[in-house]
């Protein structure tokens, strides 16, 4: 268990809060490239921050403070230029620095250019990678270099991006990174039962776990009664990516603080096309969100990411560590939330946290552990891809999240080559 004090340092996120200065020496996702296909701009809430993301006319993206220095008008009613955002209230219009280079009557009225002198609002850097937009909310000065992910640059591949906004704090989803046996029970056993069968039907049980820290995360490896020393999931396993995401091999996911109640997941999904579709080039990757409760206010539990969702939203909107109970299967957790802490007193004393990237050349491909390297990237013929269960179960009944969009499908099946 954690006590009270240890528990509200690690899930407090905000401006000014050792964990929210930590997280802000990091690069996160937040919205995917192609949602600004059809709008310009959308309200987001980062770290507790209103803020607005735009993309201008000129094709160019910022991060501002969502109202205007003016009389706190909300940007989010504005409109873009060709360079910057103008707010529609009175005109006075800002750019991606968050300066102001315009205030219409202002100006005119009154004629010296002094008068905008250090009229600012909070800004960010906004950068693109893997078809999403990330920013840096950080210290300038420190700024370390966004990290291209190696699976962006695979090649013969159809990607997506799957966004949804949870219920509760940060810190829980990410503990969920590093905790193998879930898999176990709050996936396979419960779509069990969900489907109606019974103990009987169980998969087979973990009998050994294993955690290792590495430059970039911790790698967990686990082994079940139907596995051996010898299968991928030991001998390579997972990723538990430092400090808020997640490594599978085919799909990352990031748990990005919202506020301390509610947290952003983006994942981002890569499917290898079949030999006869290769070269196969994807000339966007499309974003959706998937929805966490139906109609009635009941949680979605049919697909994995929701299925995660509803275990993290259980433990409350914060949850209480003062209570729990650690076990064995713990000990990946309890490593993380050490290397947390470690990384504060880092920063304190002026030092870089774990796993940031200086080299620039190092961060146009960074590689990771891939349990099962051939399933992503071996060309294999259409017929036997579609005798692959995870591949197929891609076209008909999307695995992970709720409600892939029938253009989605479409372009997926295009991709693939079947109807």
């Amino acid at each position: 268990m954690l006590s009270k004090e240890k528990n509200e340092l690690l899930i407090a996120t905000s401006k000014g809060t050792p964990m929210g200065e930590f997280l802000r020496r990091y690069w996160h996702p937040i919205a995917g490239v192609s949602e600004f296909d059809t709008s310009s701009i959308k309200p987001m809430r980062l770290f507790g921050e209103d803020l607005v993301l735009y993309r201008d006319l000129s094709g160019n993206y910022g991060l501002l403070d969502r109202h205007c220095v003016h009389r706190r008008a909300s940007l989010q009613f504005g409109y873009v230029e060709d360079k910057g955002i103008r707010c529609a209230y009175h005109g006075w219009k800002f750019e991606a620095d968050g300066k102001c280079s315009e205030r219409p009557y202002e100006d005119t009225a009154v004629p010296d250019a002094t008068t905008r002198a250090g009229l600012k609002i909070t800004s960010y850097p906004v950068r693109v990678a893997g078809g999403m937009l990330w920013t840096y909310m950080g210290p300038i000065e420190t700024m370390p270099e966004l990290p291209v992910w190696e699976p962006f640059n695979w090649q013969n591949g159809f990607c997506q991006i799957v966004t949804s906004v949870i219920n509760c704090n940060w810190l829980q989803c990410q503990e969920n990174s590093i905790d193998p046996i879930h898999f176990e029970w709050q996936h396979s056993n419960y779509s069990v039962r969900r489907m109606g069968g019974t103990k009987e039907k169980y998969v087979p049980r973990h009998t050994a776990l294993d955690f290792t820290e590495f430059e970039f995360g911790y790698q967990y490896k686990r082994q079940r009664t139907d596995t051996n020393a010898e299968h991928p999931l030991w001998t390579t396993g997972r990723v538990c990516l430092y400090p808020n995401g997640f490594f599978l091999g085919e799909h990352f996911e990031w748990r990005v603080p919202v506020d301390d109640g509610h947290t952003l997941s983006i994942s981002w999904f890569y499917l290898p096309v079949p030999a006869e579709a290769r070269p196969y080039v994807q000339d966007q990757i499309p974003t959706w969100e998937s929805p966490v409760m139906d109609a009635n206010g009941k949680y979605h539990d049919s697909h994995i990411l929701n299925q995660d969702f509803m275990a993290w939203v259980g433990q409350g909107t914060i949850a209480d560590r003062t209570k729990e109970v650690l076990g064995s299967s713990d000990k990946g957790v309890v490593m993380l939330r050490r290397r947390f802490e470690a990384d504060l007193q880092a920063i304190a004393e002026g030092r870089d946290p774990k796993g940031l990237i200086r080299d620039p050349e190092q961060a146009k491909n960074v590689s990771l552990p891939v349990a099962f390297p051939d399933e992503q990237l071996k060309a294999v013929p259409r017929e036997q891809w579609m005798q692959n269960e995870n591949f197929i179960r891609h076209l008909t009944n999307f695995v992970f999240s709720i409600g892939q969009p029938p253009e989605v499908l479409r372009q997926l099946k295009d991709a693939i080559g079947v109807e």
